[in-house]
Protein backbone atom coordinates (compact mmCIF):
# COMPACT_ATOMS: atom_id res chain seq x y z
CA UNK A 1 0.00 0.00 0.00
CA UNK A 2 2.80 2.46 0.82
CA UNK A 3 4.32 2.16 -2.16
CA UNK A 4 1.33 2.12 -4.29
CA UNK A 5 0.49 5.62 -2.81
CA UNK A 6 3.63 6.98 -1.92
CA UNK A 7 6.25 5.04 -4.44
CA UNK A 8 5.55 7.37 -7.60
CA UNK A 9 5.47 5.77 -11.54
CA UNK A 10 7.09 3.03 -11.88
CA UNK A 11 10.38 2.99 -13.69
CA UNK A 12 10.18 2.40 -17.40
CA UNK A 13 11.62 -1.19 -17.97
CA UNK A 14 12.79 -2.79 -21.37
CA UNK A 15 10.27 -4.38 -23.42
CA UNK A 16 6.84 -3.41 -25.17
CA UNK A 17 4.95 -0.23 -23.08
CA UNK A 18 1.98 -1.66 -21.02
CA UNK A 19 -1.34 -1.66 -22.36
CA UNK A 20 -2.69 0.26 -19.02
CA UNK A 21 -0.99 2.16 -15.97
CA UNK A 22 -2.06 2.56 -12.33
CA UNK A 23 -3.15 5.97 -13.28
CA UNK A 24 -5.85 5.07 -15.60
CA UNK A 25 -7.14 2.13 -13.43
CA UNK A 26 -8.02 4.64 -10.58
CA UNK A 27 -9.41 6.98 -13.35
CA UNK A 28 -11.52 4.20 -14.61
CA UNK A 29 -12.79 3.17 -10.95
CA UNK A 30 -13.04 7.19 -10.13
CA UNK A 31 -15.52 7.24 -13.21
CA UNK A 32 -17.57 4.34 -11.75
CA UNK A 33 -17.73 5.50 -8.23
CA UNK A 34 -18.81 9.17 -9.47
CA UNK A 35 -21.82 7.59 -11.58
CA UNK A 36 -22.87 4.56 -9.35
CA UNK A 37 -21.12 4.45 -5.92
CA UNK A 38 -18.01 2.88 -4.54
CA UNK A 39 -20.17 -0.42 -4.39
CA UNK A 40 -20.23 -0.41 -8.21
CA UNK A 41 -16.47 -0.17 -8.11
CA UNK A 42 -14.77 -3.99 -8.84
CA UNK A 43 -11.72 -5.23 -10.46
CA UNK A 44 -13.92 -6.68 -13.34
CA UNK A 45 -15.54 -3.75 -14.15
CA UNK A 46 -12.94 -1.74 -14.14
CA UNK A 47 -11.08 -4.37 -16.61
CA UNK A 48 -14.11 -3.83 -19.06
CA UNK A 49 -14.66 -0.42 -19.19
CA UNK A 50 -10.95 -0.35 -20.40
CA UNK A 51 -11.03 -2.68 -21.81
CA UNK A 52 -7.93 -5.54 -20.37
CA UNK A 53 -8.21 -8.64 -18.46
CA UNK A 54 -8.85 -8.65 -15.25
CA UNK A 55 -5.66 -10.18 -14.59
CA UNK A 56 -3.76 -7.23 -16.29
CA UNK A 57 -4.90 -5.18 -13.27
CA UNK A 58 -3.44 -7.11 -11.21
CA UNK A 59 -0.44 -6.30 -12.57
CA UNK A 60 -0.36 -2.65 -11.51
CA UNK A 61 -2.95 -3.07 -8.08
CA UNK A 62 -3.68 -5.98 -5.57
CA UNK A 63 -7.39 -5.78 -5.42
CA UNK A 64 -9.89 -3.19 -4.34
CA UNK A 65 -8.65 -2.15 -1.15
CA UNK A 66 -5.53 -0.47 -2.67
CA UNK A 67 -7.70 0.59 -5.36
CA UNK A 68 -10.14 2.69 -3.84
CA UNK A 69 -7.07 3.63 -1.57
CA UNK A 70 -5.40 5.54 -4.59
CA UNK A 71 -8.54 6.41 -6.49
CA UNK A 72 -9.31 8.53 -3.19
CA UNK A 73 -6.01 10.41 -3.06
CA UNK A 74 -6.07 11.33 -6.56
CA UNK A 75 -9.81 12.33 -6.19
CA UNK A 76 -9.25 14.51 -3.44
CA UNK A 77 -6.19 16.46 -5.42
CA UNK A 78 -3.67 18.97 -3.90
CA UNK A 79 -5.62 21.34 -1.58
CA UNK A 80 -5.70 25.34 -3.23
CA UNK A 81 -2.98 27.03 -1.49
CA UNK A 82 -4.56 29.90 0.76
CA UNK A 83 -1.39 30.87 2.42
CA UNK A 84 -1.46 34.52 2.28
CA UNK A 85 -4.87 34.65 3.80
CA UNK A 86 -5.39 35.01 7.50
CA UNK A 87 -5.96 32.35 9.62
CA UNK A 88 -9.56 32.55 10.16
CA UNK A 89 -10.29 33.31 6.65
CA UNK A 90 -7.93 31.01 5.56
CA UNK A 91 -9.12 28.09 7.72
CA UNK A 92 -12.56 28.89 6.42
CA UNK A 93 -11.44 28.96 2.98
CA UNK A 94 -10.05 25.29 3.40
CA UNK A 95 -13.05 23.91 5.04
CA UNK A 96 -15.17 25.39 1.95
CA UNK A 97 -12.72 23.78 -0.51
CA UNK A 98 -13.08 20.50 1.46
CA UNK A 99 -16.79 20.73 1.03
CA UNK A 100 -16.80 21.16 -3.22
CA UNK A 101 -14.16 18.12 -3.13
CA UNK A 102 -16.84 15.99 -1.24
CA UNK A 103 -19.83 17.41 -3.10
CA UNK A 104 -17.66 16.43 -6.38
CA UNK A 105 -16.81 12.83 -5.25
CA UNK A 106 -19.31 12.03 -2.61
CA UNK A 107 -17.71 8.74 -2.23
CA UNK A 108 -15.37 10.11 -0.57
CA UNK A 109 -17.40 10.39 2.39
CA UNK A 110 -16.92 5.93 2.55
CA UNK A 111 -13.64 6.27 1.49
CA UNK A 112 -11.76 8.42 3.62
CA UNK A 113 -12.96 7.11 7.26
CA UNK A 114 -11.08 5.09 9.82
CA UNK A 115 -7.27 4.01 10.18
CA UNK A 116 -5.62 4.00 6.96
CA UNK A 117 -2.71 4.66 5.50
CA UNK A 118 -3.24 8.34 3.91
CA UNK A 119 -1.28 9.49 0.41
CA UNK A 120 0.22 12.65 -0.54
CA UNK A 121 -2.53 14.78 -1.37
CA UNK A 122 -4.75 13.47 2.26
CA UNK A 123 -1.29 14.33 3.79
CA UNK A 124 -1.12 17.79 2.02
CA UNK A 125 -4.87 18.64 2.77
CA UNK A 126 -3.93 17.90 6.55
CA UNK A 127 -0.77 20.31 6.32
CA UNK A 128 -2.66 23.09 4.86
CA UNK A 129 -5.55 22.70 7.32
CA UNK A 130 -2.52 23.28 10.22
CA UNK A 131 -0.82 25.96 7.81
CA UNK A 132 -3.63 27.75 8.43
CA UNK A 133 -3.21 27.66 12.59
CA UNK A 134 0.49 28.31 12.73
CA UNK A 135 1.27 31.07 14.72
CA UNK A 136 -2.11 31.16 16.54
CA UNK A 137 -0.74 29.92 19.89
CA UNK A 138 -2.40 26.71 19.90
CA UNK A 139 -0.67 23.37 20.16
CA UNK A 140 0.08 21.00 18.30
CA UNK A 141 -2.56 19.14 20.09
CA UNK A 142 -5.26 21.50 19.32
CA UNK A 143 -4.34 22.83 16.31
CA UNK A 144 -4.77 19.08 15.06
CA UNK A 145 -8.36 18.86 16.91
CA UNK A 146 -9.60 21.87 15.38
CA UNK A 147 -8.86 20.47 11.45
CA UNK A 148 -10.50 17.40 13.24
CA UNK A 149 -13.96 19.34 14.43
CA UNK A 150 -14.13 21.66 11.15
CA UNK A 151 -13.61 18.27 9.20
CA UNK A 152 -16.39 16.68 11.27
CA UNK A 153 -18.75 19.38 10.60
CA UNK A 154 -18.08 19.77 6.74
CA UNK A 155 -18.30 15.46 6.24
CA UNK A 156 -21.63 15.68 8.24
CA UNK A 157 -23.10 18.44 6.18
CA UNK A 158 -22.11 17.24 2.89
CA UNK A 159 -23.44 13.69 3.67
CA UNK A 160 -27.35 15.38 4.40
CA UNK A 161 -26.54 17.31 1.50
CA UNK A 162 -25.43 15.26 -0.67
CA UNK A 163 -27.23 11.99 -2.77
CA UNK A 164 -25.60 9.04 -2.99
CA UNK A 165 -25.95 6.56 -6.13
CA UNK A 166 -28.22 3.59 -5.40
CA UNK A 167 -28.72 5.47 -2.25
CA UNK A 168 -31.80 8.26 -2.51
CA UNK A 169 -34.95 8.79 -1.42
CA UNK A 170 -36.08 10.45 -4.87
CA UNK A 171 -36.59 13.62 -2.62
CA UNK A 172 -34.83 16.57 -3.57
CA UNK A 173 -34.30 19.23 -0.19
CA UNK A 174 -36.94 21.49 -1.56
CA UNK A 175 -39.47 18.37 -1.70
CA UNK A 176 -38.53 17.00 1.67
CA UNK A 177 -39.05 20.70 2.56
CA UNK A 178 -42.54 20.67 1.38
CA UNK A 179 -43.61 17.35 2.51
CA UNK A 180 -42.62 18.36 6.09
CA UNK A 181 -44.34 21.14 5.96
CA UNK A 182 -48.10 19.23 5.08
CA UNK A 183 -47.37 16.91 7.62
CA UNK A 184 -46.99 19.92 10.00
CA UNK A 185 -50.15 21.54 8.94
CA UNK A 186 -51.94 18.77 10.46
CA UNK A 187 -49.40 17.14 12.77
CA UNK A 188 -49.11 20.92 14.40
CA UNK A 189 -49.89 19.99 17.85
CA UNK A 190 -48.21 17.05 18.12
CA UNK A 191 -44.94 18.89 17.27
CA UNK A 192 -45.20 22.12 18.04
CA UNK A 193 -41.19 23.62 18.77
CA UNK A 194 -40.79 21.98 15.10
CA UNK A 195 -43.59 23.67 13.22
CA UNK A 196 -42.72 27.08 15.06
CA UNK A 197 -38.62 26.64 13.93
CA UNK A 198 -39.96 25.67 10.24
CA UNK A 199 -42.72 28.99 10.07
CA UNK A 200 -39.28 31.15 10.42
CA UNK A 201 -36.85 29.12 8.89
CA UNK A 202 -35.60 29.62 5.33
CA UNK A 203 -32.07 27.68 5.45
CA UNK A 204 -30.57 24.81 3.87
CA UNK A 205 -27.91 22.42 4.37
CA UNK A 206 -25.36 25.32 2.74
CA UNK A 207 -26.51 27.55 5.38
CA UNK A 208 -26.05 24.92 7.71
CA UNK A 209 -22.38 24.80 6.53
CA UNK A 210 -21.80 27.99 6.95
CA UNK A 211 -23.51 28.70 10.24
CA UNK A 212 -21.32 25.95 11.94
CA UNK A 213 -17.97 26.82 10.57
CA UNK A 214 -18.51 30.08 11.87
CA UNK A 215 -20.11 28.92 15.26
CA UNK A 216 -16.70 26.82 15.29
CA UNK A 217 -14.15 29.36 13.92
CA UNK A 218 -15.65 32.16 16.89
CA UNK A 219 -15.04 29.97 19.26
CA UNK A 220 -11.40 29.13 17.92
CA UNK A 221 -11.06 32.50 17.56
CA UNK A 222 -11.55 33.10 21.39
CA UNK A 223 -8.99 30.53 22.28
CA UNK A 224 -6.48 31.96 20.18
CA UNK A 225 -6.99 35.65 21.42
CA UNK A 226 -6.08 33.68 25.12
CA UNK A 227 -2.62 32.13 23.98
CA UNK A 228 0.34 34.13 22.89
CA UNK A 229 1.91 33.13 19.86
CA UNK A 230 5.17 31.73 20.10
CA UNK A 231 7.67 29.76 17.96
CA UNK A 232 7.16 25.81 17.01
CA UNK A 233 8.01 23.87 19.87
CA UNK A 234 8.03 26.43 22.36
CA UNK A 235 5.31 25.99 25.28
CA UNK A 236 2.64 28.38 25.49
CA UNK A 237 0.41 30.19 28.23
CA UNK A 238 -3.07 31.96 28.84
CA UNK A 239 -2.35 35.25 28.93
CA UNK A 240 -3.18 36.37 32.23
CA UNK A 241 -6.39 38.29 32.92
CA UNK A 242 -8.17 37.14 29.25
Amino acid sequence: MTELLWGGPPARSRGPKPAITLAEIAAAGIAIADAEGLDAVSMQRIAGELPVTKMALYRHVPGKTELVAVMSDIAMGPPPDRADLPWREALHTWALDLYDGFTRHPWLLQSTIGRRLLGPNELLWMERGLAALAGTGLTGGEQFDSILVVTSHVRNIAQQSTTFPGHTTGLTEEEMQQSLAAILTTEAGRFPHLTAAMRTSAGSENQGLEFGLQRILDGLDLLVRGRVAVPDGVETFPIEGR
